[in-house]
């Protein structure tokens, strides 16, 4: 019979009225991201979502990998369906997981009897296929404890399922459950790792750059752009605002200390994708500060940040440094983009001595020179949406 993924339920089984909400959108979710695989029947049943291809056409190793970075999933296994019989059961075990049961030198079996009208319990049933396997394969050990293979047997009300131990899935929250972010999206490697876990704790993110051409070329546009696209596998459809920066810089530089550059053009950005968000009916801003980094990121800075916003602004890795920053990056697989040798906007201008310790009644004072409004309106007008799906 066909092979089929077995979806684990993560911390959403937890959930109390409101758990059938979290498991239609980790459908609607697993969806969407199959469809260019083939045609997939996806459900529900006992805290597992059943992904199963309906013919024999579709990609199922493509959707394997797809289903690695759903969000809303503590774990996954490759499954061999097969009839509600011992028999057949011990048969699907050993030719299934033949490779894996001569690797290895211990196993055991655990088996779960969801349909209560098969005539084997639970118990009897691990031990009946545990000693045809071991029939079957002598060098294998039984362990109990620590086992190099679990062979897990589930029966269900329609089929019985084989198949090994799950493997870690991406956890979280299935993306959308818990609403809409704006995430600021430089080329660093930070701000990419904050839009992916704020994304892991089932938040939509639309993203906003800031593009300071000709200061910064079109190839950092681009690497910006690719960024965004290697994080579409785990956050879904998300739209980039490309947002022309050139103007309010320039202006800064012409009316403002040099010293308190780097903090003005922060307020700038949140009250820009602050604006972006009253668009799109975002509940919070994310950015990728982590504390005591750079001078913008300092308690002080970041209060004055604040000042200029309404809405919440999640910072996912305001407490890491950088090397758990750079590992997360590795794993999500936008390291080697960040590091490429493009420029972005906050290098531009950079002051000699930036304020670490800002004053926001100074900086209030530096920005009634401005005409803080219209700058902010000119670069909401001018922004270019891209538009990234799966």
């Amino acid at each position: 019979m066909k092979e089929i993924i077995l979806l684990k339920q993560g911390e959403m089984v937890l959930k109390g009225l409101n758990r059938r909400g979290f498991e239609d959108r980790l459908m609607g979710n697993a969806k969407r991201r199959l469809r260019k695989y083939g045609d997939f029947h996806i459900y529900a049943r006992q805290s597992i979502t059943y992904v199963e291809p309906r013919s024999e056409d579709c990609d199922f190793e493509g959707a394997w990998e797809a289903m690695k970075r759903l969000f809303g999933v503590a774990g996954l296994t490759r499954a061999r369906a097969c009839e509600k019989d011992k028999d057949a059961m011990v048969a699907a075990a050993a030719e299934y997981l033949g490779p894996q049961l001569r690797s290895a030198s211990s196993f055991k079996v655990e088996a779960k009897r969801a349909d209560k009208s098969f005539p084997l319990n639970s118990i009897q049933l691990s031990q009946y296929v545990g000693g045809e396997l071991h029939e079957a394969f002598p060098h294998l050990r039984p362990d109990m404890h620590h086992p190099d293979i679990t062979v897990h047997l589930e029966v269900r009300e329609e089929v019985a399922y084989v198949h090994a131990d799950p493997e870690p899935g991406a956890g979280g929250l299935p993306v959308g459950i818990g609403g809409r972010a704006v995430s600021l999206l430089s080329g660093g490697i930070d701000s990419p790792v904050a839009s992916w876990m704020i994304a892991k704790r089932g938040i939509a993110v639309d993203m906003v750059h800031f593009y300071s051409y000709p200061y910064t070329s079109p190839e950092a546009k681009e690497k910006v752009l690719d960024l965004a696209r290697l994080l579409v596998p785990w956050c879904g459809r998300t739209v980039v605002h490309v947002v022309p920066f050139t103007a309010i810089q320039e202006e800064l530089r012409r009316s403002c200390p040099e010293a308190l550059f780097t903090i003005l053009m922060r307020r700038f950005m949140m009250r820009i994708a602050q604006k972006v968000a009253g668009r799109i009916q975002a509940g919070a801003l994310v950015t990728g500060e982590s504390l005591g980094q750079v001078a913008s990121q300092t308690l002080d800075a970041m209060a004055c940040t604040n000042a200029v916003c309404t809405l919440p602004v999640l910072r996912p890795v305001v407490g890491m440094d950088k090397e758990e920053i750079v590992r997360i990056a590795r794993r999500i697989g936008t390291f080697e983009t960040s590091i490429l040798p493009y420029e972005d906007c906050c290098t531009v201008f950079t002051p000699k001595h930036p304020r670490t310790k800002p004053k926001l009644d100074e900086l209030e004072e530096a920005e009634a020179a401005l005409d803080v409004e219209a700058m902010v309106d000119q670069a909401v007008a001018g922004i270019e949406r891209v538009v990234l799906d799966l």
